[in-house]
């Protein structure tokens, strides 16, 4: 058992939580709670840490009995505390091998329908995003290298499991997919400010991806040029703009009705 937080895992968890140089380097992240341990493909967990008080509860227990021998730590409580990156742990956590997805995971299938997220820097947008995409039967999210670490803890809970059944890939830039996606026969469309036909207007049951921009300035103006077409969410009031994920949800889940 741990007993110490100056025991090397210890740290190393930390350090998984705290710095997305850490992950990188190391292909591991770390997912807190019941949920992210229950649902976790067993092929990717590195090591699984609980509690002493958990200890008690059979059924869980039972859970990591069946993993290979080693997978496993008993920590003390008091220690577990100080790894972890919420307030009020649920006492276990899963550390686990980064996913490695290509190009052809995302696009497979005859009508991929797919977000393209473009320096998404809020944790709960991205995560939300995920969870709303299996939700809405997605095939994929891009995402550009300036956007948020997926691995970071926040956007792990914000996901609720999905991050472990939705295929990602970090890309360069927009404009570098244009060429992959138009020999794959998918459109391209970005909520836009300037579009001229609201979003429901527009026929998504082909090949289809959504550009998302950045929370405070949107789709930078190259990602905008390279769409194939520029869509508007319609609203009352003042407002300008809606967050990230409420946009990205509206989008995905048109798509989705249509495609019923």
């Amino acid at each position: 058992m741990i007993t110490s937080a100056s025991n090397t895992q210890v740290k190393n968890i930390i350090q998984l939580n705290q710095k997305a140089k850490a992950r990188r380097e190391q292909g591991l992240f770390a997912a807190e709670g019941r949920k992210m341990f229950g649902e976790a493909p067993r092929d990717w967990i590195s090591k699984v840490y609980v509690t002493e008080s958990l200890t008690s509860d059979s059924s869980l227990m039972e859970q990591i009995s069946m993993l290979p021998e080693g997978k496993a730590e008993i920590v003390a409580d008091h220690v577990f505390r100080q790894m972890c990156d919420t307030k009020t742990p649920q006492g276990i956590l899963t550390v686990l091998r980064k996913p490695v997805w290509t190009m052809q995971d995302i696009l497979k299938g005859d009508s991929p329908l797919i977000m393209i997220l473009e320096d998404l820097q809020d944790p709960g947008n991205a995560g939300t995003i995920f969870r709303t995409g299996e939700g809405a039967g997605v095939s994929g999210v891009f995402l550009t290298k300036t956007c948020v670490d997926i691995t970071n803890p926040k956007v792990i809970r914000s996901t609720m499991g999905s991050v472990y059944r939705m295929p990602f890939l970090y890309v360069e830039d927009v404009v570098s997919l244009k060429a992959e996606l138009k020999q794959k026969g998918i459109r391209t469309f970005a909520a836009h400010l300037k579009g001229k036909n609201s979003y429901d207007q527009e026929n998504y049951q082909g090949g289809t991806a959504f550009l998302i921009g950045n929370e405070g300035n949107g789709l930078t103006e190259a990602a905008a040029e390279a769409a194939d077409c520029l869509i508007r969410i319609p609203m009352c009031g003042k407002v300008e703009s809606l967050n990230a994920a409420m946009a990205a949800g509206i989008l995905m889940y048109e798509a989705a009705r249509q495609r019923r």
